[in-house]
């Protein structure tokens, strides 16, 4: 295997969470460069790093064959030029750009200089969204008639990353966590009709939404409901399915982020699985009309799968299972337009 120089533009939560344990740990890549203008703390973790301290430096590293962008929201587009103008391929973290106009601008720009756009939508690989398709797939639900996606969170004061809270482009609850449940809708219903968005300000002094509500409306009549939110205290089922034949309820309850937060190895035995405990419920009207509950054991999580399918677009000129198409359709809701 050959395996990708790969580097990061940041090593704070990102970078040093869902981005460095799976470029260490997945043969297809080598984790071989990060920028941090300040101070080393990637090299604490990966003695072996290159630390680069601008963006200049790294870029004119011609070993470097990706860049992961994965710094505040409004700085994407401006660092993804710069990475394929450089010739690089990048991997953006969500949300890509902060409008669909700059992500087709992107998108035209990798393709003149021959190099590939990704975007970090890594929620699709995780448990319970997994489950939840499958029993989608499984037809027990009859036809779809409404879903129920929620991010919950209980901090109702301002938080400490300033980047996060300030009155700029991207900012907002809606661009930080909705931007995986709209992509969960569109990568199981595809592009949505129509659209509603619902935003909130709740906590004192705040300058970006807190509070966040969609409704997307496809053309199978399926209607989901998101709601991404920072002030719920009782935290609620993440997915809920009605069907003309069935529901089924799950929690949100992806365990990798907690295992990665704990330091435990994507390489590890346990890595990907729920606890015991948190199998979604199935309730559905089976050929015999008879009434049938039974529990859907999650999934294993997988977000390496996304790391694998960026291998093989590069190396092997597969497709990559998150579409631009896809993307635009999700930075229009977020953006309102």
């Amino acid at each position: 295997m050959n395996p990708i120089k790969t580097a990061l533009l940041a090593y704070g939560l990102s970078g040093k969470i869902f981005h460095a344990p799976f470029l260490e740990t997945n043969e297809g890549f080598e984790l071989y460069a990060v920028l941090e203008r300040n101070s080393q703390k990637a090299k604490l973790d990966y003695v072996k790093i290159k630390s680069y301290a601008s963006l200049e430096e790294l870029l004119a590293d011609d070993l470097i064959e990706l860049v992961v962008v994965n710094t505040p929201n409004n700085t994407h587009f401006e660092l993804a030029k710069a990475v394929l103008l450089a010739k690089k391929h990048v991997l953006l973290e969500k949300p890509a750009t902060t409008t669909p106009e700059e992500f087709k601008e992107l998108i035209t720009l990798a393709d003149s200089v021959d190099k590939k756009v990704f975007v970090y939508q890594n929620r699709r690989w995780s448990s319970d969204i997994c489950s939840a398709k499958e029993v989608i797939n499984s037809g027990k639900l009859g036809n779809i008639v409404e879903v129920h996606l929620r991010f919950d969170r209980y901090r109702p004061t301002i938080g400490i990353k300033a980047f996060k809270e300030k009155e700029v482009p991207g900012s907002g609850i809606l661009y930080d966590l909705g931007a995986h449940l709209i992509d969960q809708a569109i990568s199981i219903f595809g592009k949505p009709e129509n659209h509603f968005v619902k935003k909130g300000m709740y906590r004192e002094g705040t300058l970006v939404d807190d509070y966040a509500f969609v409704h997307l409306s496809f053309a199978n009549q399926a209607n989901v409901f998101i709601t991404v939110s920072q002030h719920v205290l009782d935290i609620q089922p993440g997915i809920v399915i009605h069907g003309t034949k069935g529901s089924f309820i799950k929690e949100f309850c992806d365990e990798q982020e907690n295992q990665l937060m704990m330091g435990i190895s994507p390489l590890a035995e346990n890595f990907g699985f729920e606890k015991f405990n948190k199998a979604g419920k199935l309730t559905f009207v089976n050929d015999n009309n008879e009434i049938v509950s039974e529990f859907i054991p999650s999934k294993k999580g997988n977000f390496n799968g996304l790391f694998e399918e960026v291998y093989n677009c590069i190396r092997n000129q597969k497709d990559f299972s998150v579409k631009d198409d896809e993307i635009i359709w999700q930075l229009k809701l977020l953006s309102n337009k």
